[in-house]
C-alpha cells in the first residue's frame, strides 16, 4: 500500500461519528473581513484542475518526481504518524464516555503454625463509572476530534507544500540544465572567434588586443559552467531528499534536456471565502481553535461538583465446588466538589482561554497569510507572461544582431569590440527568456499552491460537512 492511500486511510472522520456525544463548540468568528472580491483577478471559475495541477505543466519527470514525493517523503510519513498519534488519543478520550470494569481472583493457603489445610478461593469484580454532568468528558472528546481534523489538515498542507517545492525545484533544475546548455554552446562559438582572431592578428590585420580580447570572453564564459554545473547537482540532491532517496538518480535524469515547461495561465479564481475553504492550512488553524475553546470547557467543569457510581460483586470459600454458593455485592455513588486548590483550577481556566485566544490569532494569521499568498502568486503570474513575451523580442533581436556581426567580423567589416558587444547581448537575452520562462512556471506553480493545489478531498477523506467540492 503506498502512502498516499495509507494517509488518505488514516484521516479522520472524528466530526461524523462524534456529533451525537459531544457538545456544540461555540468558537469565536475571526475579527478580519474577508474580501468580496479579488484585487488582482477577476472572480470565476477556476479554468484548470488545481488539485493535481503538475501534470499541467506536461513534464513526465517533474510528475514522477512529484508522485515519488507524496509516496516516501519523510517529513509526510512523520506527519502520518503524528496522525496516528491523535487518532488514538481520541480513542483514549471517548473511552471516558464508559464505565471502567475490572476483575481480580485469588488462592490462598495458610502456612506454619497456623495452617488449617485449606486452600480459599476468591473472585471478584469491580465497576466505576463517572457521569458527565458538566460535560467535562464532552469537551475533552470534542476537543480530540477537532485535533484529529487539525492533524488530517495539516498532513494535507504539507503534502501541498511538498507538491509545490518538488514542482518548483524541478522547474529550476530545467532552467539550469539549459542555461548549462546554452554556456556551453556558446563557449564553442567564442572559441571559433579566438581562432579567427588569431589568425587575422598572425595576418597582420588585426592587432593583439582583440586576441586578448577573445580570451577574456572565452574564459568569462568557460567559468560560468562549473557553478550552473554545482547549482543542477544542489538542486536535483534537494529534489532526492524531497523524494526520500539518496543522490545521483535525480541528476543523471536531467542529463535528458528538456526545455522547461510553460503551463497555461490560470484566467480566475473563486471567490476568496471559497478559495480558503480549500486552503488544508486555514482549516486546520480552524480546528486547532475549536480544541482550543473546548478546552476552556474541560477547565471549568473542574469548578463543578462531579459525580462517580461503583459496585463491586465478589465471593470466596475453601473450595472450588463452593466458590458461587454465597455471592456479596455492593453499589455505591459519590459526589465530588473543589473546595480550595490554592487557585491551580482557576489558573487552569485563565491558560485554557489564553491559549484559546493564541489559536484565534494563529486562525486570523493563517487568513492573512493566504490571501497574501494569492494575491501576490497573481502578479507574479502576470508580470512573469509579460516579462516572456518582452524577452521573445529582445532575444529575436540579440540573434538577429550577433549573425551580423560575426559575418561581418569573418569578412573583416567590423572589428571585434562590436561582435563582442553582439554576443554578450544573445548571451544574456538568451538566459533572460529563460529565467522569464521559468518565472512563469512557478508562478503558476506558487499561485495553483496558494489557490489550494496540491491535494484533494478523495485522497483524504474528510467528514462531509468539511469537504472541499
Amino acid at each position: 500500500m503506498t502512502r498516499k492511500l495509507m494517509m488518505g486511510a488514516a484521516m479522520p472522520l472524528a466530526l461524523m461519528a462524534g456529533a451525537c456525544a459531544t457538545p456544540d463548540v461555540d468558537t469565536p468568528e475571526a475579527r478580519i473581513a474577508i474580501p468580496v472580491d479579488w484585487a488582482e483577478s477577476e472572480p470565476e471559475t477556476v479554468s484548470l484542475d488545481i488539485a493535481e495541477y503538475w501534470l499541467q505543466l506536461d513534464d513526465p519527470l517533474l510528475t514522477e518526481l512529484v508522485e515519488a514525493a507524496i509516496a516516501n517523503n519523510l517529513d509526510l510519513a512523520q506527519s502520518a504518524a503524528r496522525l496516528e498519534q491523535s487518532r488514538a488519543q481520541l480513542v483514549q478520550a471517548r473511552a471516558s464516555w464508559f464505565p471502567s470494569l475490572s476483575a481480580d481472583a485469588g488462592a490462598n493457603r495458610a502456612v506454619g503454625d497456623l495452617r488449617t489445610g485449606q486452600t480459599s478461593y476468591s473472585l471478584g469484580a469491580d465497576a466505576s463509572w463517572e457521569i458527565d454532568l458538566f460535560g467535562e468528558i464532552g469537551n475533552n472528546v470534542a476537543s480530540a476530534e477537532a485535533d484529529l481534523l487539525s492533524a488530517g489538515y495539516s498532513l494535507a498542507d504539507l503534502q501541498r507544500l511538498i507538491v509545490g517545492q518538488v514542482a518548483t525545484s524541478t522547474i529550476n533544475a530545467r532552467s539550469i540544465a539549459q542555461q548549462l546548455e546554452i554556456a556551453r554552446s556558446t563557449l564553442a562559438y567564442q572559441e571559433e572567434n579566438l581562432e579567427i582572431a588569431r589568425w587575422r592578428n598572425q595576418a597582420g590585420l588585426v592587432s593583439l588586443l582583440d586576441v586578448e580580447q577573445a580570451r577574456t570572453q572565452r574564459a568569462q564564459t568557460a567559468a560560468t559552467i562549473p557553478a550552473l554545473e554545482s547549482n543542477l547537482a544542489a538542486t536535483a540532491n534537494a529534489i532526492s531528499t524531497l523524494i526520500g532517496e539518496p543522490p545521483g538518480r535525480v541528476l543523471g535524469a536531467f542529463k535528458e534536456l528538456r526545455p522547461v515547461p510553460i503551463p497555461d495561465a490560470l484566467d480566475g479564481f473563486e471567490a476568496p471565502a471559497d478559495v480558503l475553504r480549500r486552503r488544508p492550512d486555514v482549516r486546520s488553524a480552524e480546528a486547532n481553535l475549536v480544541s482550543a475553546t473546548a478546552r476552556i470547557g474541560v477547565a471549568k467543569a473542574q469548578l463543578l461538583p462531579g459525580l462517580r457510581l461503583g459496585g463491586n460483586v465478589g465471593t470466596s470459600s475453601f473450595g472450588l465446588g463452593g466458590l458461587f454458593d454465597i455471592i456479596t455485592a455492593s453499589v455505591f455513588g459519590s459526589v465530588g466538589q473543589l473546595i480550595f486548590d490554592g487557585g491551580r483550577t482557576q489558573a487552569g481556566i485563565d491558560s485554557a482561554q489564553a491559549g484559546a485566544e493564541a489559536a484565534l490569532a494563529g486562525w486570523e494569521q493563517s487568513i492573512l497569510g493566504a490571501l497574501e499568498d494569492i494575491e501576490s502568486a497573481a502578479v507574479a503570474q502576470r508580470t512573469a507572461g509579460e516579462r516572456v513575451v518582452i524577452n521573445e523580442e529582445a532575444l529575436d533581436a540579440a540573434n538577429n544582431s550577433a549573425l551580423l556581426a560575426r559575418s561581418q567580423y569573418q569578412a573583416g567589416l567590423t572589428d571585434f569590440r562590436t561582435l563582442l558587444t553582439a554576443e554578450n547581448q544573445l548571451l544574456s537575452a538568451r538566459n533572460q527568456m529563460l529565467s522569464a520562462q521559468a518565472d512563469k512556471a512557478s508562478a503558476f506553480v506558487r499561485l495553483t499552491q496558494a489557490l489550494g493545489g496540491g491535494w484533494s478531498a478523495q485522497e483524504f477523506p474528510l467528514p462531509a460537512s468539511d469537504r472541499t467540492e
